[in-house]
């Protein structure tokens, strides 16, 4: 059974942007949030990106808070989205392992 997602886009050869990440609220708390966005940054690299941006609203404090115990940190507003109150980025390495696909799923 799948437990969580996440996509992302480049938005240009060298940023990505995550779109949408979800866990399903049985399997929060286990740790999924953090591989599946660990996935997305590591499919981001393989695809060339150095930086990852995202806008989250403000009542996911959750996600919020994830975002910033993995590296985020709250940048300008790049984007006019209408749900878009909190934007984020992080810088990414290039040491992550394997290659990836842009989406995952958590099972």
């Amino acid at each position: 059974m799948v437990r969580g997602c996440v996509g992302f886009r480049l938005v240009d050869p060298e940023t990505a942007e995550l779109k949408r990440m979800f866990v399903d609220p049985v399997a929060r708390g286990t740790g999924g949030g953090a591989a599946l966005l660990a996935a997305a940054e590591e499919a981001a690299v393989s695809l060339g990106a150095s930086a990852i941006r995202l806008d989250t609203r403000a009542d996911l404090v959750e996600a919020r808070a994830l975002y910033a115990r993995h590296g985020y940190r709250e940048v300008p507003p790049f984007n006019d989205d209408r749900y878009a109150e909190h934007w984020f980025g992080k810088r990414l390495s290039g040491s992550f392992g394997s290659r990836m696909t842009g989406v995952r799923s958590l099972t």
